[in-house]
């Protein structure tokens, strides 16, 4: 049976044959039990206390029941909740840390369309919770549940500052101000739509919003990270020095130069971690990225003298080599920035602050900071229709993948994997030549597909 936890949480169509309201139930009275348990219990009795959990979600129109499902299974197992409406992923995260709740959920389901819904779980302190803890809260959904009764049972609140604790923060983790500088931001109708221009225009910027009116049903539809489209267009109409687009819970962002080009985020990461090795703000000189990060990116970073680690696609486990490692900047070519001195998680809105604040800093556009790093062509194909669990087991899949690299040498790069949010594989090839990594690329999806297909 699949695994139900993919690379970002629990994830499907709201209503379908996943994302329902008895699985958020279940899983929320599953964590509360998993969550809860041994020292940390102890812990609890001993201060006389119920464990808080922080619930917030997107604006899509199913995460009103989905989240309310949550709260119920929660409230119904002994938690506080504190219920902070629709904020951005990373605002969730801040705030489990800021006033030391046990932990917490997010309903999202991030850049997938509005039909799509998802829940995932933060520890303690804010951070994504391990592969192994998540199975283990998969594993309580047929355990006894925890039922107190009276006084035991958990109440539900409303978090009424949440936003603007999450907002002061942003703020003050910048050192310039943003003043003459003129950013569009597009928030994908998603929940960045309020925080994201309120901490812009706190910062001092000039700001003009797109995206940024939620009504349920529009979240990510033709704007935010995911169609960059009517952002670029709105920076060259504005004469903008800046675009940031996020996605639907803003734990990314994507920028876009004043010449209307895409500074996506191994640009990004170069542009900081250059940035950050010159103020001697670099923790051992180090950048986090995943596998997915182009070419250039690796040799940008050996050229500034910057020690590149790789991990597997997810922000999460960027965060746990920035802990095991003690560094302070890692993320993801989609634009999963973690600036550890300040996050526990990818967050869209810090990442944009901080670009637009080197732009100030250093006094050069966008356009001339991103030369930093020159982008390898990559080709990247999502191959629907197979089964993904036989990716790696497949002998013939693994020989083609052999040959496409001895092809390419030293100056390209092959990577097949699964999708941990869709049911599809990717298929990513990079070379010094666009027309050589299409070809390759297309071949390789063949493979895939005859040696994948899932049979009807």
């Amino acid at each position: 049976m699949p695994r139900l936890f993919g690379t970002d949480g629990v994830r499907g169509l709201a209503n379908g044959d996943v994302v329902t309201a008895d699985l958020a139930l279940g899983l929320a009275q599953a964590a509360a039990r998993v969550l809860t348990h041994g020292r940390h219990a102890d812990q609890l009795r001993t201060e006389g206390r119920r464990p808080t959990a922080v619930l917030a979600r997107d604006p899509r129109v199913s995460g009103e029941f989905i989240a309310a499902a949550v709260a119920a299974g929660l409230a119904s197992s002994g938690v506080d909740v504190l219920d902070a409406g629709v904020i951005p992923t990373p605002a969730a995260a801040f705030l489990i840390g800021d006033i030391d709740a046990d932990f917490g959920v997010v309903v999202s389901a991030s850049h997938n369309p509005a039909a799509d819904n998802g829940i995932k779980f933060f520890a303690i302190g804010g951070t994504k919770l391990p592969d192994e803890v998540e199975d283990r809260i998969e594993l309580a959904l047929s355990q006894p549940k925890m039922t107190p009764t009276g006084g035991g049972v958990g109440r539900i609140r409303r978090f009424s500052d949440a936003e603007d604790r999450y907002i002061v923060h942003l703020v003050g983790t910048l050192d310039v101000r943003l003043e003459g500088l003129h950013v569009v931001i597009d928030a994908a109708h998603g929940a960045a739509s309020g925080a994201s221009p309120e901490a812009f225009a706190l910062a001092g910027a000039k700001v003009t919003v797109i995206g940024a009116d939620p009504d349920g049903l529009n979240i990510n539809d033709g704007v935010g990270s995911t169609h960059l489209d009517h952002l670029r267009s709105a920076v060259l109409e504005h004469h903008a020095d800046l675009g940031i687009a996020h996605d639907g819970d803003a734990d990314r962002c994507l920028a876009i130069d004043a010449n209307g080009e895409i500074v996506d985020g191994d640009r990004m990461m170069a542009i900081l971690a250059v940035s950050l090795k010159e103020r001697g703000l670099l923790a051992r000189d180090s950048l986090v990225a995943t596998v997915m990060s182009n070419l250039g990116l690796r040799i940008a970073m050996q050229e500034h003298g910057i020690r590149m680690v790789e991990t597997k696609v997810g922000d999460r486990y960027v965060l746990e080599e920035l802990d095991a490692q003690q560094l302070s900047l890692g993320g993801e070519q989609s634009g999963h920035i973690i600036f550890r001195d300040h996050a526990t998680t990818g967050d869209g809105i810090l990442t944009g602050l901080q670009l637009a604040a080197e732009i100030v800093r250093s006094g050069k556009p966008l356009a001339e900071l991103a030369e930093v790093m020159t982008v390898y062509p990559q080709v990247l194909l999502n191959v629907k229709g197979v089964d993904r669990e036989r990716l790696d087991s497949d002998e013939a899949v693994a020989a083609a993948v052999a040959a496409a690299q001895e092809r390419l040498g030293s100056t390209g790069r092959v990577l097949l994997r699964p999708s941990g949010t869709e049911p599809l594989v990717r298929v990513m090839v990079e070379a010094e030549d666009h027309d050589a990594a299409v070809a390759i690329a297309d071949e390789l999806a063949d493979v895939v597909r005859d040696r994948l297909a899932v049979v009807a």
